[in-house]
């Protein structure tokens, strides 16, 4: 799959490296890797550890971030231009980004659990009961390329939060997982958000940018992406740890679930109002204001090294 993926980009994909290569920005990154680190450290062990434990990460975590907040604009090449923000879908992407792949992650993270620890299927027979999210996200995605280029990214981005919002309403609420029927339809309404959701994403963040930016746009999207899924798993995973305490696990699964189903409700509600909120004509018109200033910084600087 992947020398798949490597050729068939090698053929396909446009190149579009910025005419100027960037300077490295060690001190940048390392804050970066911090903050996450730290804060995902804090999240896992708050159910299990004391105050003492946890308090020092999130200060490290609270700490790094200040420190982004304040090196970056000050840094002529930063890791992170904070500017990218002042484009409302620029922002709602990083943001959808992170929350639908947190629900991915606890989605995938509970069912995988429920499946195979409390009904007791083997990993195999799990899998297959993975397929009927599965299969709609992969016929769905090329069809959300599709309505991307054709329509923009507003309607994809509607039709996958109200997928994933609906989905995971079912088993916060309705206990979805203990009939096969509910079961299945929960996986294929989360499949058909899942497989809209990604192209828009993309689209929404590098529109607008200056095509020298393409790539920096891009990459936040992509960690976002990342970080969205592993912050998932780490907030699902603290609230089912805290729920079930001792209590035997088959018989506690269920209700201690149920506040992680709504947390991926909060999710798929989140992709769905960012989607409606920074895709309109408000929207595009901070991506074009944001656009034009950064484009006036590379003129500048590029006059600068001129002289």
């Amino acid at each position: 799959m992947g020398l798949a993926a490597l050729l068939l980009t090698l053929r396909f994909v446009p190149e579009s490296r910025a005419p100027k290569a960037r300077r490295p920005d060690p001190v940048g990154q390392v804050l970066v890797i911090a903050l996450f680190g730290a804060l995902t450290y804090s999240i896992i062990e708050a159910p299990d550890s004391g105050l003492t434990t946890v308090l020092p990460y999130a200060v490290i975590a609270l700490a790094a971030l200040l420190g982004l907040l304040w090196y970056e604009p000050r840094r002529a090449e930063p890791l992170i231009d904070l500017r990218f923000f002042r484009s409302a879908p620029f922002s709602g992407a990083t943001v959808i980004a992170v929350s639908a792949f947190a629900a991915l992650g606890g989605f995938l993270f509970l069912s995988t659990l429920y499946l195979q620890n409390v009904r007791g299927l083997n990993a195999l027979h799990a899998g297959l009961w993975m397929l009927p999210m599965a299969t709609p996200a992969f016929l769905c995605a090329p069809l959300s390329g599709r309505l991307v280029g054709s329509r923009g990214p507003r309607l994809p981005l509607l039709i996958a939060g109200a997928a994933m919002t609906a989905s995971a309403v079912l088993f916060a609420a309705f206990e979805a997982e203990t009939s096969n029927g509910t079961l299945a339809v929960g996986y294929v309404l989360f499949g058909i958000g899942f497989g809209f959701v990604n192209a828009p994403i993309t689209n929404t963040a590098v529109s607008g940018m200056p095509r020298a930016q393409a790539g920096v746009a891009a990459a936040v999207a992509s960690t976002s992406r990342q970080l969205g899924q592993t912050l998932g798993v780490a907030v699902v995973g603290a609230l089912l740890a805290s729920g079930i305490g001792s209590s035997p696990y088959r018989q506690a699964f269920v209700s201690a679930a149920r506040p992680g189903w709504w947390v991926l409700v909060a999710c798929g509600a989140a992709v769905l109002i960012l989607g409606a909120l920074t895709s309109g004509t408000w929207a595009r018109r901070t991506a074009e204001r944001t656009a034009d200033r950064l484009q006036e910084n590379e003129v500048r600087q590029a006059a600068g090294a001129g002289v």
